[in-house]
């Protein structure tokens, strides 16, 4: 086995042989210099048709083209009625936005811990943390897999509870053959640069249930312009957001939505070749993410764990593993792989929740009845807590145009570090 990178010794990918996301090509260029003629750049031809086609493709009733992700699901929020005092139920792990949108309509976020195979929500955890005050659960199809909705859609039907979904990186994922984004009674996708579908940032608003579309609408364009209603109210109407995007980046989105099949099929066979010669290696030391038999992975990340009680590293801190964990991460960096640490922390630890305090005065939590039952100890969230300090996520080296003979590369620069875990000295290597 040759040398590792990280201490001199040759790479197993070479950098030029990695090919960007996303490919640009006619397609895009046509369109964004369509789009930049037409006689607004706002709001126009260009927005309305790929709203038209990405309800086609989400096989939704109604969608809104916003600015981020983080919109979108600020847009969720609203839709479903929740404000001010109110619980919604959300992962303990999972982008800091699949949260701090609940705390934009004055709401309280109530973590449950994850899975420790899939890394989503465990549905077993759940019913436990509903209170009086709990109204949705907003699901996260963390990195391309979708949430066991059955046991999670039977929990709320018994509480009266909405469904959101948070399907930013779940484009096309599925479970039991059901597309993400049509899980819940409403969901958010993005259009982040990272993404399996991109625009380089952009969100849109989906759902089946015009009530929630129009309720979510008024965040949308300064809605304080808003006319008073009668009651009821809209939960937000007097908030000055403006959530809209313009004509130029749906262009962008559209091409690329155009393209999808084509790149989410070639990222299924790299993350499916990547994923065989893993499981043949059976290397010591690492584990592979599960994809449930009742699901179809996007693939969005491909992420790897360190499996410390196989290394003898089980009674080591977490710190400590953590400090290993980094290291590694850096040796297959060293290899060519283009990989990372997705989130070093769970968000109950993250500051805008720890503190309590995202308005000032205690606010959210300050509103009469709003924390109760609401604790956001680590110790409450074990599973997020180890795969916080032990997964590896590998992004977007698998995307197209990257086909399968890079897919392998990666497979043996991960053979070539994990063969060789008892060099790794995390103490070298900075």
């Amino acid at each position: 086995m040759q040398d590792l990178a990280i201490y001199g010794g040759k790479p197993a990918i070479n950098a030029s042989e990695i090919k960007n996301w996303p490919p640009i090509d006619k397609t895009d260029e046509e369109l964004v210099l369509a789009a930049l003629h037409e006689k607004s750049q706002a709001r126009s031809t260009y927005t309305a048709l790929l709203e038209k086609e990405f309800k086609a493709f989400s096989e939704t009733a109604y969608a809104y083209f916003c600015n981020c992700g983080g919109a979108a699901l600020h847009m969720c929020i609203a839709g479903c009625g929740i404000g001010a005092g109110d619980q919604v139920i959300v992962t303990s792990y999972t982008w800091p936005s699949s949260a701090s949108c609940i705390l934009h309509n004055m709401a309280v976020p109530v973590f449950v811990d994850i899975d420790p195979e899939t890394f989503l929500m465990d549905p077993a955890k759940i019913e436990a943390a509903i209170t009086p005050r709990t109204k949705a659960i907003l699901v996260v199809h963390l990195h391309g897999l979708c949430c066991d909705m059955d046991p999670i859609w039977a929990i709320a039907k018994k509480h009266q509870l909405k469904i959101i979904e948070d399907a930013c990186q779940a484009h096309n994922a599925l479970y039991k053959g059901k597309k993400a984004g049509t899980l819940g009674d409403c969901a958010a996708f993005s259009f982040n640069q990272n993404k399996c579908m991109t625009s380089g940032e952009a969100g849109i608003f989906v759902t089946n249930d015009r009530e929630i579309f129009d309720r979510g609408m008024t965040l949308t364009g300064f809605s304080d312009m808003q006319p008073t209603k009668a009651a009821p109210e809209f939960p937000a109407y007097a908030f000055a957001h403006k959530f809209a995007n313009n004509e130029i980046t749906a262009a962008y989105a559209l091409a690329q939505l155009r393209k999808f099949p084509g790149y989410y099929q070639q990222l299924i066979d790299n993350a499916h070749a990547l994923h065989e010669e893993l499981l043949k290696a059976k290397l010591k030391g690492l584990k592979l993410p599960y994809e449930p038999a009742n699901c179809t992975h996007n693939w969005y990340n491909y992420n790897l764990r360190i499996d410390f009680d196989a290394i003898g590293m089980g009674a080591k801190t977490n710190a400590e593993k953590s400090q290993f964990r980094n290291a590694v991460c850096k040796a297959l960096q060293a290899e060519g792989v283009i990989c990372g640490v997705w989130q070093r922390c769970i968000l109950p630890e993250m500051t805008i929740f720890r503190a309590k305090n995202a308005y000032g005065h205690g606010y959210p939590w300050a509103v009469p009845g709003a924390d109760d039952g609401v604790d956001y100890a680590p110790a409450n969230f074990p599973n997020a807590v180890k795969y916080c300090y032990s997964h590896i996520a590998i992004v977007q080296i698998l995307r197209a145009p990257n086909d399968t003979t890079m897919a392998r590369k990666v497979a043996e620069a991960i053979k070539k570090v994990f063969t060789q875990l008892e060099k790794i000295d995390p103490a070298k290597i900075s």
